[in-house]
């Protein structure tokens, strides 16, 4: 399993795929910041390993 996240460009603050791929385009969660978070700002290496392993990502 790879840990995969996104680093929002504005504020610092780390996303989760998974929580990208459920949400698809989501506002960072960031204190006061209003940069908007989307799955494909992934890599497209990490978006496919993403998919492919999704299972190995859910949170129950």
């Amino acid at each position: 399993m790879r840990i995969i996240t996104l680093t929002c460009p504005n504020c610092g603050t780390i996303e989760a795929a998974n929580e990208l791929e459920k949400r698809r385009v989501m506002k960072c969660p960031g204190l006061n910041c209003e940069e908007i978070l989307r799955f494909e700002d992934l890599s497209e290496d990490e978006q496919e390993y993403f998919l492919e392993h999704r299972e190995q990502y859910r949170i129950d």
